[in-house]
């Protein structure tokens, strides 16, 4: 198959694709469900999503193919997820928790089991994620990207490539340019990788050091970020910030001095996905739904948007060397082989990390 003409140098930012589509094109609400319009049954689903993370005409392509309304509202990370469905499903019928919460969320039988039988495009998914550790025989995900985090930079600002955890997490060199995430378990596994622990390590003298490294760097940091590092990189309000390969690959369009980097020690690689929470109200749309997101020419036109790496093998094949070979979209093997997945450990560890980095705001 000849793959498609490179896209249009089109790079949304948050803001950017917000205005840029429109919020009423892609049915944007930014708060809970209470009080929006309910489409006739049958007719509607509710999709929570992480921001800039559909493609431009999705939406509308799946409306135009199933007379299905979607409302998408938006979350900026993880534990927001968790947090507002833990107490029940507001009437969200798809969700895109990352692979730990995964975990989590089934532990905490707050997923419905998938019927693979009304997912039939699981078939262009590449076969190294069909059985992922976290979800075994995907009985409760399908995978939507897959991402690792790095280092996103302004060259004019930082000397040489900072391929080293320390520039953020332990040196003055950059103070008041430098931006960490906000997801708890996310920024105390990259301190323990940076420290020398096993990622996913629950050792109490391992997590005491995360916590005293990030209290005695914390007047070195300008912000921690929900999700919107690429743009803080891109409007200069700093110069180096831990965030995610697609978000920088987006920016980088449309700013030549930004890069990305994976530090030496290696990283957290992650799966976001697509879940139907327990209760959702139209489960048999939400497969319908999943099972389009999977389909080989909308996987290609989210990925031509959103620039992260795709699980979809089928998608992948559609898309143009811009994109298939680039180095901060697919980073080398060399790289990613010292890279590991996150892991649930159970709720009193996931609660002791949100503790930590509680801890470390306030300090």
């Amino acid at each position: 198959m000849t793959p498609p003409a490179a896209p249009p140098s089109f790079a949304p930012s948050r803001r950017g694709f917000l205005a840029g589509v429109g919020a009423s094109a892609v049915g944007l609400t930014f708060t809970g469900l209470a009080g929006c319009h309910r489409a006739p049954p049958g007719k509607h689903l509710n999709f929570y999503n992480w921001d800039t993370y559909i493609g431009k005409t999705t939406l509308q392509d799946f409306k135009a193919a199933s007379g299905v309304t979607v409302d998408m509202s938006l979350f900026s990370n993880n534990d927001e997820l968790f947090a507002k469905l833990r107490g029940g499903n507001q009437g969200y019928d798809v969700i895109v928790p990352t692979n730990d919460f995964v975990q989590r969320m089934a532990a905490a039988n707050m997923l419905e089991p998938l019927d693979h039988a009304k997912i039939p495009n699981l078939k262009n998914i590449a076969p190294d994620f069909l059985n992922p550790p976290f979800d075994l025989g995907r009985k409760w995900s399908m995978p939507y990207t897959w991402l690792v985090l790095g280092l996103g930079y302004r060259k004019l600002k930082i000397q040489g490539v900072p391929d080293d955890w320390k520039w953020v997490f332990d040196s003055p060199q950059y103070k008041g340019r430098i931006g960490l995430l906000s997801e708890a378990g996310d920024l105390v596994r990259l301190v323990l990788q940076y420290l020398g622990y096993p990622m996913n390590t629950a050792d109490p003298v391992a997590l005491r050091k995360v916590e005293e490294l990030l209290i005695r760097q914390k007047p070195n940091i300008a912000v921690f970020h929900d999700d919107n590092g690429q743009d803080l990189l891109l409007s200069g309000d700093i110069d180096i910030v831990i965030e995610y390969n697609g978000d920088i690959a987006q920016v980088m369009r449309e700013d030549k001095d930004l890069d990305f980097v994976v530090p030496r020690q290696g990283s957290q690689i992650s799966s976001d996905c697509l879940c139907i929470p327990k209760g959702a109200p139209n489960p048999d749309l939400a497969h319908e739904f999943i099972n389009y997101l999977l389909d080989a020419k909308a996987g290609a036109e989210i990925s031509q948007t959103i620039r992260y790496p795709t699980p979809n093998a089928a998608a992948k094949a559609l898309m143009g060397p811009d994109y298939r070979d680039n180095p901060v979209i697919f980073p080398p093997q060399s790289i990613l082989s010292k890279c590991d997945y996150a892991t649930y450990n159970g709720e009193a560890l996931s609660r002791q990390y949100e503790d930590i980095i509680t801890r470390v705001r306030a300090a």
